[in-house]
């Protein structure tokens, strides 16, 4: 390890840290938009079934459906990132939609990891991992690190970011934000999330305010280790773009935290409302889209990676007037 909040690729390169990265990128291609990738099996856009190399016609059952499964969703998250990427910085991959597909499924996930560095973007792994801290250091060495064992060390998926769940606590938390930050990635702590039913819990009364406030000065706390040259900490929170009377209060409260703000679009969320997320910096806020871009086509006609494209780069010119 090169020192703390970077790390070391191939040909001895040194990467800044995560939130550094994130603010060159944004800046290079004036954009904060986050491709979400959550893909259904059931609704993949056309061309992506398995070449007949792959299978021959008709239904599988069994290990061979998950197969094909996998090989259809893998070849439809690349043609979603081919299309929609360039006006993208990152690819966010929604992990339980391809954890359901099995060993495929993984296969699948590697294959969307590699399109996304591969179209330059940075990839969010979105799993919303907490657990007790010896299954966080678990769930941290599966996203951002390595396994060591009798046969030399097993590579995790190596992203660049992953989503967390703080609702254990603190000590949950800690082995994810200290592996995120020692292999020069990013953690996104939930604070207030654009679900309907966030309130039953993020809602409620703490000794200082709503949960979610306490939430967020947790993850101030958590990241005042790990702030860059940008002047933005390594511990994001996930903000939802759905609930936008929020966010100014969390802004104040959490002043160098890059906010994750999924909800635009199919949720209701909307762009102009979401100003407080960029005071501190343009990559301050990162507007998160998935059905509004990968379904662009059933709801505004045309072919999929046309209207796919033209979705991410409305969205893109709309954040990017709003944040400068």
């Amino acid at each position: 390890m090169s020192g703390e909040g970077s790390r070391t690729r191939s040909g001895g390169a040194i990467d800044l840290g995560f939130p550094d990265r994130l603010a060159a990128l944004v800046e290079q291609r004036q954009s904060q938009v986050v491709l979400g990738l959550d893909p259904d099996p059931a609704v993949l856009w056309p061309g992506t079934e398995p070449t007949p190399e792959h299978a021959a016609d008709g239904p599988r059952s069994g290990p061979e459906a998950a197969r094909l499964t996998g090989i259809a969703v893998a070849a439809h998250c690349r043609a979603v990132i081919a299309a929609a990427g360039p006006a993208c910085v990152a690819v966010k991959l929604q992990l339980a939609c391809f954890e359901r597909l099995g060993v495929p499924g993984w296969e699948a996930l590697a294959v969307a990891v590699r399109a996304g560095r591969e179209a330059g973007l940075l990839v969010l792994a979105d799993g919303k991992r907490g657990d007790v801290p010896v299954t966080a250091r678990a769930y941290a060495q599966a996203l951002v690190g390595e396994t060591p064992g009798p046969y030399g060390p097993v590579a995790g998926l190596g992203v660049d970011a992953f989503t967390a769940n703080p609702l254990l606590g603190r000590d949950a938390l800690e082995p994810l934000v200290s592996a995120a930050v020692e292999a020069g990635a990013g953690c996104f702590s939930l604070v207030r999330t654009s679900n309907e039913g966030a309130a039953d819990v993020q809602d409620l009364p703490g000794p200082r305010g709503p949960i979610h406030e306490e939430l967020a000065r947790m993850v101030d706390e958590l990241g005042s280790g790990s702030v860059g040259r940008s002047g933005l900490s390594a511990v994001g929170a996930v903000t939802g773009a759905t609930h936008p009377g929020v966010l100014a209060r969390l802004r104040e409260l959490m002043p160098r935290a890059i906010f994750l703000l999924p909800g635009v679009g199919a949720q209701g969320g909307e762009v102009a409302a979401l100003a407080p997320a960029f005071e501190p910096h343009p990559a301050a806020g990162l507007v998160s889209a998935s059905r509004s871009i990968v379904d662009a086509h059933r709801t505004g006609g045309g072919g999929p990676v046309a209207a796919a494209a033209a979705a991410a780069e409305e969205l893109r010119v709309a954040t990017w007037a709003l944040s400068s």
